[in-house]
Formats: structure tokens, C-alpha cells, sequence
């Protein structure tokens, strides 16, 4: 008998004063932004430091630097789905896959939707420039929910958190249209997960190896912020080259890269049995 065909006792009962933490954060969460007033997209957000016309393309920079979600989008899909053989496979349950298919799909959406946002700066067309980024969100959590907790129950919360995240930006732009814009349900859904995984990865015993890609994938998505706001303008002004968020851009797609290297390298890990 293997070590993954062992009797195992499950995780939510064995680690579950963890789990209530981590469930806790995300009720703080929800409570302290139901605490504040509705909060509407600032136009300012729509005013980009780099907004230079190139090759005829304007906002040309914003607008081309999102190829590299394509590429990663495509390329992931392409691993995911044909890769998986009976000898080689990133999946000890194939049905694992489904979520980072889902993952992968959302990024590589994000090129367009963020291309044609950036291609004329506002809210109707931010919508979709965040639809494809909620579900890369939701899909990349319920992965490692399924692979720290369970993976039935990641699984089954797949679909529901998608729907989540893609119902928060809906609801974000109907409120808008209406004059009342709320992004709290969006920052929930963008930020909490965000804050999620590290304890997860912290506090649960890996599924896989390689969850230090885990890591590094937050850490450039956090650069990614940080050259998005506050950093866009400052870098701009160094030198009129690029700016904050052409970077921000690329530093996102490589936090999605370091997912699929992730997936190339890891294996099953000896350290996924429960320990009280």
C-alpha cells in the first residue's frame, strides 16, 4: 500500500483550530468592509501615467504588454490538458487539473480583456478586463483549497467561487450604472484569497512539492500591485520609458508563470499525510 492509498484521517479534523483562522480572516474581512460605505471606482484610476500613442496603438505600452498573458494562458492549457500522461502526470487525481484549466483560461483572457480596457480607459470597459482575472483568482484557490483540504472539496467550491468572483465585478458595474458604484464585494473576492493562501500553505501539510512556486507566484503578484499603485507615475518619471503599470503587467504574468513551473516540477509530497 503507497502512502497516498493509506486511510487518512481528514484534514479539516485534524488541523481544524487552523481552519477556523483562516475562516475567521475571511469573516473580519467581509465584516469590515460591510462596515464602510459603498465605494465607487475612482475615474482617476482610468488615468494612466503612460498614455503615448505608438505604431498607431494608443496607450500603446498598457495595451501590448498583456501578450504574455496569452502566452502563459495558452502554454498552461496546453500543459495541463496534454502533458498528463500515466507516467508523468502533475495530477495524483486527474480531476484536479479542472481548476488550474480554469486558471490558465482566465489567464490568457485577461490579454484582451486588459487590451481592449487599456485601449480606451473606462469603467464600461474595465469589466472585462476584471471578469477574466476573478476567475483566474477563484480558480487558482479552490486548487489549493482541494490540495490542503480536500480535493472533493475544492472541487465542488470550484464553480461556486467563480460565480462569486465574476458576480462581484456584475454587480460592481450595475451599481455603477446606477450611480451607486460598490467595489467591496470585488476587493473581498480580489483581496481575500490574497491573504488565504499563505495561510494555507502555512498552516496545512502540502498535497505536492514545489510549494515554495507558491510563494514566489504571490510575491510577483504583489510587485505586480505595487507597480500598478503606488508606482506607476514614479517609475514613469525616471525616465519616460516604461511605466508602473506596463510593469504590473508583466509581473502578474509571471506570477502565472511561476504557477505552471510549479506544475512542470512538483510531485506528490511525502509531508501530505495529517499530523496532529
Amino acid at each position: 500500500m503507497t502512502l497516498f492509498n493509506k486511510p487518512r484521517e481528514p484534514v479539516w479534523r485534524v488541523y481544524r483550530g487552523r481552519l477556523l483562522v483562516i475562516g475567521a480572516l475571511g469573516v473580519a474581512a467581509i465584516a469590515g468592509l460591510v462596515c464602510l460605505p459603498p465605494l465607487p471606482q475612482s475615474l482617476i484610476y482610468h488615468h494612466f501615467a503612460d498614455n503615448r500613442t505608438l505604431w498607431g496603438v494608443p496607450n500603446c505600452l498598457n495595451v501590448v504588454s498583456n501578450v504574455p498573458f496569452l502566452l502563459v494562458g495558452v502554454w498552461g492549457l496546453w500543459y495541463v490538458l496534454h502533458r498528463q500522461t500515466e507516467t508523468r502526470s502533475s495530477f495524483l487525481d486527474p480531476v484536479e487539473r479542472w481548476p488550474f484549466v480554469l486558471f490558465f483560461a482566465g489567464v490568457g483572457l485577461t490579454a484582451f480583456g486588459s487590451a481592449y480596457y487599456h485601449l480606451e480607459p473606462n469603467n464600461d470597459r474595465l469589466v472585462w478586463d476584471r471578469l477574466p482575472m476573478t476567475v483566474a483568482f477563484m480558480s487558482l484557490f479552490a486548487a489549493v483549497l482541494g490540495e490542503r483540504i480536500d480535493v472533493r472539496f475544492g472541487i465542488r467550491l470550484l464553480l461556486p467561487l467563480i460565480v462569486l468572483g465574476i458576480g462581484s465585478v456584475w454587480y460592481w458595474h450595475a451599481t455603477e450604472q446606477q450611480g451607486r458604484g460598490d467595489l467591496r464585494p470585488y476587493y473581498v473576492v480580489q483581496f481575500y484569497p490574497m491573504l488565504a493562501l499563505p495561510l494555507l500553505m502555512l498552516f496545512l501539510p502540502p498535497r505536492y512539492t514545489r510549494t515554495v512556486d507558491l510563494f514566489a507566484a504571490l510575491s510577483w503578484y504583489v510587485l505586480a500591485k505595487v507597480c500598478e499603485h503606488p508606482g506607476d507615475r514614479p517609475i514613469y518619471e525616471l525616465g519616460h520609458v516604461v511605466s508602473g503599470h506596463t510593469l504590473k503587467h508583466l509581473a502578474a504574468a509571471a506570477a502565472a508563470y511561476w504557477i505552471l513551473r510549479m506544475l512542470q516540477q512538483r510531485r506528490g509530497s511525502v509531508l501530505s499525510e495529517p499530523r496532529p
